[in-house]
């Protein structure tokens, strides 16, 4: 299994690094999520600063990777995942996965990116307007936002 995993602290520009990837699986699949402007409780953004803890996040997301591929027979993946002071609308997270076909590009991509928001080693505080704060946990997949502020 191939697996690529980056903690860039500078912006990046997820096609140029899926574009430098070059996979020739049938099946690919690609996530890219960026900072939104709302923060968990509805108000308005500025920011966030993200946080890790260097090795074993790293460490963490290979894992995460490893484990993920093999359980819906997928042979490689790439996550970058930013760290340090990110602004609104800049990439956030870029999750690859190739296979053989479809279904195992698709079910990996998701299931990666869903074990990275649960089980990686990052800690998020949000930049708003009126002040910062700590954010505990992340939004379930699905999850609108008043129904995660709900689940607080």
């Amino acid at each position: 299994m191939n697996t690529t995993v980056r903690l860039p602290e500078h912006p990046f520009e997820p096609l140029k690094v899926l574009s430098a990837w070059e996979r020739s699986d049938a099946g690919q699949a690609q996530f890219i999520g960026r900072v939104r402007g709302t923060g968990v409780d509805g108000a308005p953004l500025r920011g966030l600063w993200l946080e890790h803890y260097p090795g074993m996040t790293e460490a963490v997301l290979r894992t995460i990777c490893r484990e993920e591929l093999e359980r819906h027979g997928a042979c490689a993946a790439l996550v970058w995942h930013r760290v340090g002071a990110l602004a609104v609308g800049e990439p956030i997270v870029l999750v690859a996965t190739a296979g053989d076909g479809r279904g195992q590009a698709l079910a990996s991509c998701q299931a990666i990116l869903e074990a990275l928001k649960r089980r990686a080693p990052f800690w998020k505080k949000e930049l708003g307007h009126a002040g910062e704060r700590w954010v505990s946990g992340n939004r379930p997949c699905g999850m609108t936002t008043s129904a995660a502020a709900l689940s607080s």
